[in-house]
């Protein structure tokens, strides 16, 4: 009896080690989020105005590109990554801070990527903006 428990205990283990590698592992991948609808939300998280336009927004460790309306282009240095998908790009959390460029002006911005009950939405706050986020829901994320 006991070694039933203990091989039963080690597949699990095992199994368990797999599934966070896979999570660890797509942290570390460039990740890519289309959406095609802008929501400009206020300081309480009410949608002041939609936009729709494509919206797509590439990200990694080390650098954030988002692309809006097919021509609007913006960039960005990443200065802290925390990333946490218990599912990847269904259940979990990327949070980035980075100094982004928007046509020569810069802005430091939080990006949080948060997947909840299959949904995966993006919400951009930059300090230079106080009281109003940028949301966007995905289309895609890979």
């Amino acid at each position: 009896m006991k070694t039933k428990f203990n091989l039963k205990t080690i597949i699990l283990s095992a199994l368990l080690m797999v599934a966070g590698s896979a999570a660890f592992a797509q942290c570390d991948k460039t990740a890519t989020f289309t959406a095609s609808t802008t929501n400009y939300l206020n300081d309480k998280g009410a949608v002041e105005r939609t936009k729709d336009e494509e919206s797509v927004v590439s990200f990694n460790k080390k650098e954030v590109n988002i692309t809006t309306g097919g021509s609007h282009e913006l960039t960005g240095t990443v200065k802290t990554y925390t990333c946490n998908w218990a599912t990847p790009y269904k259940t979990g959390k990327t949070v980035i801070t980075t100094l982004i460029t928007d046509g020569g002006r810069d802005m430091n911005a939080t990006i949080t990527v948060e997947g909840k009950d299959g949904k995966v939405t993006l919400t951009f706050e930059a300090v230079e903006m106080p009281g109003k986020k940028i949301q966007l829901q995905a289309d895609k994320f890979e």
